[in-house]
């Protein structure tokens, strides 16, 4: 991969009018689902208390990616998904995006919503932005999806819509408090469905789902737990179980209406969480080490799968090739007939690959580069390269329910910043739970990824780290967080 500084960029020829027309009858209906927070073993395929049936059978029947890869926490995610750039090539390194923080994506090229409509997409979001709201261009509606249905921040309850001390819910560019009082999966699910059904089928969907589940607070309404969590004693951790069946049975009734349609067979449904499991959240990344907000496999390697019969040629399979969250960019495009890269961007397409199950075309990524921690860490191969601090909650977390299924117990690493070794390596083949630092018998490896890291630092755009904004407060926008500040 490249590791020159990203420019400004044009998505390129393959937007002409005549591929767009020539496509249309053979473009996949792209439906991506990104889970918020949700763990590597809070899903039912690796946690039998987890009740999952629905992500079960999509992922069993499709192809579980277990090499897929995020970024530690929330907005640099799905700024990388977005723009298919890794987050320290936009300032998006170090911090998520606050509410009154001047802080937002950037607009100096193409997104994927952008491009996809482009190429003759309809394009919708329902769910969470986190990606800046300050002046309306950066919003949702202005960057390529023609509707947006969720809200702009992170962290709000789920039913009274409340981040801080604003409300936050929107239809399109409209306070919508027709929403107070309903939970935000079920109100996610229902208009996910709607969009489904609206659809003119002469035209390819793009839909991203983003829903809020499963990010604190932990809030499910009582159903979920009786019915399907009974048998977790742990009450953070039953609540979390019943934030999770609500989550599967929203994507149950969204694939249900993509089969009811008879959109299904040319559908091409990604589904991921947006970075690893809170532990301290009740989440379980067990046995991959740390949390969300660190480094380590269990803040980056996410719950994924991918879902389409019709169209793999693989399927009931995993997949254990490397990719890495923006490769879903060039991915999507090159499926819509875009063609097979996009330029100035870190992402690759998978595209062909995930279709025929073959081997992929990355072999190394970033995890990140942040300047502020000074810490970084690089994939190449089997071998991951830790530089600094990789983040704490460090450590192998195991939740209650599956302490005697597992025969072990929490085994968590106390230190803070300063007490890291400057480098790590890890054979990640042979020790995914990053257990046995290989570096002083792999000196020759270690020297090579040392040069290899730090030929990207050069490409480095600092951090966006920004003061309070006071214009921001929802006191000045009649109770709710609202673009126009900025």
């Amino acid at each position: 991969m490249s590791s020159a500084p990203v420019l400004p960029a044009l998505v390129g020829d393959f937007m002409c009018r005549d591929v767009v027309n020539a496509a249309h009858s053979s473009q996949p209906n792209i439906i991506f689902i990104l889970a918020d927070d949700l763990g590597w073993s809070d899903v039912g395929w690796r946690n039998p208390f987890m009740p999952t049936p629905t992500l079960d059978k999509m992922a069993t029947e499709g192809m579980i990616l277990n090499q897929s890869y995020v970024q530690q926490t929330c907005s640099p995610s799905r700024a990388a998904l977005m723009s298919g750039r890794y987050p320290y090539h936009i300032g998006f390194q170090h911090e998520t995006v606050s509410a009154n923080h001047v802080f937002h994506l950037p607009n100096d090229q193409l997104i994927m919503p952008e491009a996809l409509k482009k190429l003759g997409y309809a394009t919708h979001m329902v769910g969470k932005w986190h990606l800046g709201f300050c002046n309306w261009r950066y919003t949702p509606t202005y960057r390529g999806f023609q509707s947006f249905y969720g809200y702009y921040n992170a962290a709000e309850d789920y039913y009274t819509h409340i981040q801080k001390h604003g409300y936050d819910f929107r239809d399109d560019d409209q306070v919508d408090k027709s929403a107070v009082g309903h939970y935000s999966t079920n109100l996610f699910t229902d208009r996910a469905i709607r969009i489904i059904n609206d659809h003119n089928t002469s035209q390819p969907l793009f839909l991203y789902l983003a829903y809020q589940a499963v990010h604190e607070p932990l809030q499910v309404p009582q159903w979920y737990l009786d019915q399907h969590c009974s048998s977790i004693v742990d009450n953070d951790r039953k609540i979390k179980c019943g934030m999770v069946a609500a989550l599967d049975e929203g994507v149950k009734n969204v694939t249900d209406t993509l089969k009811q349609r008879g959109l299904m067979d040319n559908t091409f449904i990604i589904f991921s969480s947006d970075n690893g499991g809170p532990v301290r959240a009740a989440a379980s990344n067990y046995p991959l080490r740390g949390s969300k907000i660190t480094i380590w496999e269990g803040g980056t390697r996410a719950a994924a799968f991918v879902y389409a019969p019709s169209l793999l040629q693989k399927t009931n399979s995993s997949y254990e090739e490397l990719i890495h969250i923006t490769d879903w960019y060039p991915t999507l495009v090159e499926a819509a007939g875009g063609g097979s890269s996009v330029a100035n961007i870190d992402g690759v397409s998978q595209w062909k690959n995930l279709l025929s199950g073959g081997s992929g075309p990355r072999h190394e990524f970033l995890y990140n580069m942040d300047e502020v921690t000074n810490s970084s860490a690089l994939r190449q191969g089997r071998f991951k390269l830790v530089q600094g601090y990789p983040g704490n909650p460090n450590g192998w977390f195991v939740t209650p329910e599956l302490e005697k299924l597992v025969n072990a117990t929490t085994d968590e690493i106390h230190n803070g910043r300063g007490h890291s070794p400057p480098y790590q390596l890890f054979n990640l083949n042979r020790d995914p739970e990053e257990r046995n630092d290989i570096l002083d018998s792999h000196q020759d490896v270690f020297q090579q990824m040392k040069a290899r890291l730090d030929s990207y630092r050069p490409s480095l755009l600092p951090s966006k780290t920004t003061d309070r904004v006071h214009a921001a407060d929802p006191s000045n926008f009649n109770g709710n967080w609202s673009p126009g500040w900025c």
